[in-house]
């Protein structure tokens, strides 16, 4: 999930803005930094937020935040709802690989770590060109909506590994 969001963002998220909103090449640009900017601040505070919500809950509120955020950044009708929505999926999505890790861990020890962290890493080089092929085959909103899938994947498995938790 980690690569995905992120390459998807990066290489993508500037085009549908340019593309398919009509936004100037440097508003497009915009987008990846508030979603950049958002992530920074949402893992800057993410050791109060787990104190404060636990890492299932933070999880949970993390992935539904992130899958709507991305929904509406990519189904978002004007240039400012879609930049809201890749500001609130980096709100999402920063906490979510940080606890992905240390669940894995739980789960299978060091080597648990090493697969979330290939697994995770392996996504921003499998990510974009997914996303360049759902776009070629659909659009690239429609494409987009695949991050939201996979946030709201990565919740249900944050659900489901609650009982490895320490909250």
């Amino acid at each position: 999930m980690h690569g995905v969001r992120r390459g998807a963002l990066a290489d993508w998220g500037a085009l549908h803005l340019e593309e398919d909103l009509g936004a100037s090449p440097g508003a497009a640009a915009v987008g990846y930094s508030l979603f950049a900017l958002a992530m920074t601040i949402g893992r800057l505070s993410g050791t109060a937020l787990l104190e404060w919500l636990g890492r299932t809950r933070t999880v949970l509120v993390g992935g539904s935040t992130a899958a709507a955020g991305m929904l509406l950044g990519a189904l978002a009708p004007t240039l400012w709802a879609a930049l809201l929505g890749y500001a609130v999926t980096g709100l999402g999505l920063a906490n979510l690989f940080p606890v992905a890790i240390e669940r894995a861990g739980a789960l299978a020890g060091p080597s648990g770590v090493a697969t979330a962290s290939t697994l995770g890493y392996g996504g921003m080089l499998l990510g974009p060109p997914a996303i360049g092929f759902m776009a070629d085959w659909f659009s690239l909103p429609a494409a987009l909506t695949s991050v939201a899938v996979l946030a709201a994947v990565a919740t249900v498995i944050g659900f489901a590994t609650r009982r490895v938790s320490t909250d």
